[in-house]
């Protein structure tokens, strides 16, 4: 059997190994790539293995990363216009718990529908 390949390969010992790269972002993942890739890692290693294997891992968690973050401000938007926010000038504590209410309910809906499915 030929099998014709352009590898590199190192002598170690008694073997030779290929010299094989993994090409990751120049950028980190943020809080929901990182959040996938447990998730991923820990339920479903059989796709994390491939995809890390097939290059497709990291290109796919930025782009869930970057969908995640326009789903949340989406969201936002959406809740605010729904149940709009008291006076910040009047009452302070009052518009942050507002706002975390909503925060945290965006935050839920990104977490269900996109990271943990």
């Amino acid at each position: 059997m030929n099998m014709s390949s352009n590898l590199n390969y190192t002598q170690t010992g008694d073997y030779l190994l290929p010299n094989l790269t993994l090409h990751q972002p120049k950028t980190p993942l943020g809080k929901y790539g990182r959040m996938r890739l447990n998730f991923l890692k820990q339920h479903h290693p059989v796709l994390y293995n491939t995809m890390l294997l097939n290059g497709s891992l990291y290109p796919t968690l930025t782009e869930l990363e970057q969908t995640a973050v326009a789903m949340k401000e989406q969201m936002m938007t959406e809740l605010l216009a729904k149940n709009p926010a008291p006076d910040k000038e009047q009452n302070q504590m009052a518009w942050v718990q507002h706002m975390n209410s909503l925060k945290a309910q965006a935050e839920e809906l990104v977490l269900t529908e996109l990271i943990y499915s």
